[in-house]
């Protein structure tokens, strides 16, 4: 999920290359309609990944907090450029299970998608305007399969 239709795009291209499945959402709703739907169908995303500042728009927090109601199990990823933030600087303590600072390069959202879904993020203890990501199945930059 991001605000920016050239991250989307850039993004789905780069990840579809890696050889997973993308789908994309421009804001917070867009991003939950979609795993909602996802759920329902029976075919959940494996991860979403999430910009953490959306202006005029449901951002990452509020994202997160809609995506964990639905799914208590999602795996998300936080993006943001905004590097100082306190989310980004705790992640796991707002539900988010690892973190991509933008901007971001191929090899950096392949290695926290990778992380994420292998079950090695460093958890404590990467269009109906959506992304989603498993190599042959569907992430998002908003959400992923």
């Amino acid at each position: 999920m991001d605000d920016e239709e050239t991250i989307r795009m850039v993004a789905g291209i780069a990840l579809s290359n890696l050889g997973y499945s993308v789908q994309t959402a421009c804001d917070g709703n867009a991003a939950i309609e979609l795993y909602r739907q996802a759920m329902e169908s029976g075919r959940p995303f494996d991860a979403v990944i999430i910009d953490l500042t959306i202006p005029g728009g449901m951002g990452g927090k509020e994202t997160i907090a809609g995506l964990t109601q639905i799914d208590p199990e999602v795996k998300a990823i936080v993006s943001s450029g905004y590097s100082n933030d306190p989310i980004m600087a705790e992640y796991w303590k707002h539900g988010f299970k690892g973190f991509v600072p933008k901007p971001y390069k191929v090899q950096q959202l392949s290695k926290a998608l990778h992380e994420l879904l292998s079950g090695k993020s460093k958890e404590i203890s990467a269009d109906n305007c959506r992304m989603q990501t498993q190599p042959g199945s569907p992430v998002s930059d908003g959400t992923a399969r």
